[in-house]
């Protein structure tokens, strides 16, 4: 079993921060319930809780 703490095995999803008009991506915590994570460029939070509904999609817009 490899190490999940290596960042090209973790689960993430993608985001585009509108805050600074850049690409980042959020990690799962560690207790599995959401994607967390930081913009690159101003450093401003964002979550994304995860849900029983779900969603297939990968990429999303905010911040």
């Amino acid at each position: 079993m490899e190490d999940e703490t290596n960042s090209s095995q973790r689960n993430f999803i993608g985001i585009w921060f509108d805050c600074c008009q850049t690409y980042g991506r959020l990690y799962k915590n560690k207790a599995g319930t959401m994607y967390v994570g930081r913009c690159p460029k101003c450093l401003r939070p964002a979550s994304v809780r995860i849900g029983g509904e779900g969603t297939n999609r990968r990429f999303f817009r905010g911040g």
